[in-house]
């Protein structure tokens, strides 16, 4: 009976051990499924300096946060965000103008990119005047009225931007005597803020959807040899293989789609606002009905 009880309690010390084992396996591989959905739930977006990229960029930061992901935006130039894309270091880019404006990206990195769907349709873009020049109206009337413009430039935003190479070569099809004066968005609206306050003559790269046409009195000039090109759509792309690590979040961009006033309401709260994030927030909270259309 003796070695008959050792032997049971052996027997039981064993089975413990055995389930302790088993209930450590369980338990850190439940850790190492937590982790992975943790890292599902990261995304990168490459944000480059246009106002409505800032804003969609920002409203989706708002968004995605509440569903639980960790987002970074990434700001980054056009060339730089196609770059990111191929490479894998940005999953997702909000501003690609197709079939004209990033024509060369497209047909660089056509196989490489996960080119997705539209979330804006019928933009414009070219070189812009306030409405009170009226002598100005057509790209042509520049060159016959550049005594009224002092300094001779046009004010454009970053030079990796496709519409200043567009604007490169409309200076060289309608022989401009400009020259094109690289900067950032946000100094070339400082410039023509100012020149509209003081009712001065002023030329620059702009684009709609734009917040500036809601606040100012502007026109665009009439691209007689359609350098610009028509009106373009503006969609998202991705890094190759996301919708295959993450088909919920694709899913949700593949749903999104914003009007004309429902992206000028965007770009104005956040123009009005503090922050970007805040500005965003502001809109989010207004327009859940909205959101819900694409994140349900």
């Amino acid at each position: 009976m003796k070695h008959t009880r050792i032997w049971l309690t052996a027997l039981m010390l064993g089975a413990l051990l055995v389930l302790a084992a088993c209930g450590g396996t369980d338990s850190s591989e439940e850790g190492s499924s937590d982790e992975g959905s943790s890292e599902d739930k990261e995304v990168s977006i490459g944000m480059n300096n246009w106002a409505e990229n800032i804003a969609v960029s920002n409203m989706w930061k708002v968004v995605l946060e509440e569903e639980g992901y960790d987002v970074e935006l990434q700001n980054v130039e056009k060339g730089v965000l196609y770059e990111g894309l191929e490479a894998g270091d940005i999953d997702i880019g909000m501003e690609i103008w197709l079939p004209n404006t990033d024509a060369s990206f497209y047909e660089e990195y056509e196989e490489d990119i996960d080119w997705r769907e539209t979330w804006y349709e019928g933009t414009t873009l070219g070189l812009v005047v306030p409405s009170y020049m009226e002598d100005i109206n057509t790209i042509e009337d520049l060159n016959e009225n550049v005594d009224q413009f002092d300094d001779g430039q046009i004010y454009g935003i970053d030079s990796g931007a496709s519409i200043m190479s567009l604007t490169d070569e409309a200076i060289d099809t309608y022989d401009l005597d400009y020259s094109l004066a690289a900067s950032s968005e946000g100094s070339m609206m400082t410039e023509l803020t100012g020149a509209v306050e003081n009712e001065e003559p002023i030329v620059v790269t702009l684009w709609t959807p734009h917040w500036a046409f809601s606040e100012m009195d502007l026109k665009f000039l009439e691209d007689t040899e359609n350098v610009y090109g028509d009106s373009e759509n503006i969609s998202y792309a991705a890094r190759l293989g996301l919708e295959d690590d993450q088909p919920e979040l694709v899913e949700m961009f593949d749903k999104f789609m914003l009007d004309d006033q429902q992206l000028g309401e965007l770009m104005a709260s956040i123009n009005e606002a503090d922050s970007e994030e805040e500005g965003a927030q502001a809109w989010v909270d207004e327009n859940q009905d909205v959101i819900d259309e694409w994140i349900q």
